[in-house]
């Protein structure tokens, strides 16, 4: 080896990054918003231990709503929070208009909260349920998936189109009478089959492997991670529509991609959470993804049932293809 020769090419590269401003910025300020972000998140007194549904709770009036270490979950539909109370998703409910309230006698938590709320009421009408344990493999199934294949979409569709820029493949393209609507569509069919082909296979064989919970269809499940995954796929097009630099453009898959792990119910339950962060969490097509598809899993939810989430998913997928395509650049130079 050539020492000489060796550290000409470290120094080249080590120039080539530093002078690169926009990737150096963000390699500087990434980490500090994700610090930031979780100090936001996980801040408070400490993590609750249990969790309650209240019926109405902007008017329950009681000192129980105070108890530290609980986290109180509005709910108005009964149905709803029974199922939740069934699947050990929460831990109690109690209703302070009816005076009722509801244990679940298979889980030890609710015989804990339940006696922690007769030590403040004695006068409310105890009534009990019963329901099958979701594992929490089964609850985390769909937040993986809908990370795995976020993952593949903007990182698969990134930085692929981000090289070809680079090394004058679009460039070469824009020569032809391919227009920039049909690159980006070709980009979007070709990802949108890789990943949904892959996610199917991973999803049937470790279901082989655990038997996962299954309320739903099959076929509305797979609906709405292909609208999930086209959302993705349309959020990485755009992302890269114009960036040149693979540094750049890994940092700013890598601030499209931190805030969705966190905020997007992927690896906890939103309930209960600070409605700031709820708000944020909208605006993320991988929420809508992951909650759409644990309902009809844990919930047996059809398409009908989950129609926000489909709409909003169409919406982002719809303006994400259109501004990437708008804003489509061909060339290396900005």
């Amino acid at each position: 080896m050539n020492i000489k020769r060796f550290m000409a090419v470290v120094k080249a590269r080590n120039i080539e990054f530093f002078r690169d401003k926009s990737s150096l910025g963000w390699n500087l300020i990434f980490p500090v918003l994700m610090l930031v972000g979780l100090s936001f998140v996980f801040s408070g007194d400490g993590r609750s231990v249990y969790k309650v549904g209240v019926i109405d709770l902007p008017a329950a009036q009681s000192s129980f709503i105070e108890t530290r270490f609980i986290d109180f979950v509005n709910y108005k539909e009964l149905a709803k929070a029974k199922t939740k109370l069934e699947q050990h998703s929460i831990d109690f409910i109690v209703d302070f208009t009816q005076k009722n309230y509801w244990v679940n006698e298979g889980s030890p938590n609710s015989y804990l909260v339940e006696k922690i709320f007769i030590g403040q009421h004695t006068d409310f009408l105890r009534l009990q349920t019963h329901g099958k344990e979701i594992r929490y493999v089964d609850w985390v199934l769909p937040g993986i998936l809908g990370m795995n294949m976020m993952f593949s979409c903007l990182f698969g569709v990134g930085y692929v189109i981000v090289r070809y820029r680079k090394n004058a493949v679009l460039k070469r393209l824009k020569a032809t009478p391919l227009s920039a609507f049909e690159f980006v569509s070709a980009q979007l069919v070709s990802r949108l089959f890789i990943v949904m082909f892959m996610s199917t296979v991973v999803y049937t064989g470790c279901n082989l492997l655990f038997d996962f919970y299954m309320l739903g269809s099959y076929f509305d499940l797979f609906i709405i991670g292909l609208l999930g995954a086209f959302s993705l796929i349309t959020l990485g097009l755009l992302v890269a529509s114009r960036s040149k630099s693979e540094e750049l453009v890994g940092g700013l898959l890598n601030v499209t991609s931190w805030p969705m792990m966190i905020l997007s119910g992927v690896w906890f339950s939103l309930e209960g959470a600070p409605e700031a962060i709820k708000i944020v969490g909208d605006f993320l097509p991988l929420t809508h993804l992951v909650a759409g598809a644990r309902k009809i899993i844990t919930e047996g939810a059809t398409l009908s049932d989950i129609s926000y989430h489909v709409w909003v998913l169409v919406a982002m997928s719809s303006i994400c293809l259109a501004l990437g395509s708008y804003l489509f650049s061909w060339n290396a130079e900005r």
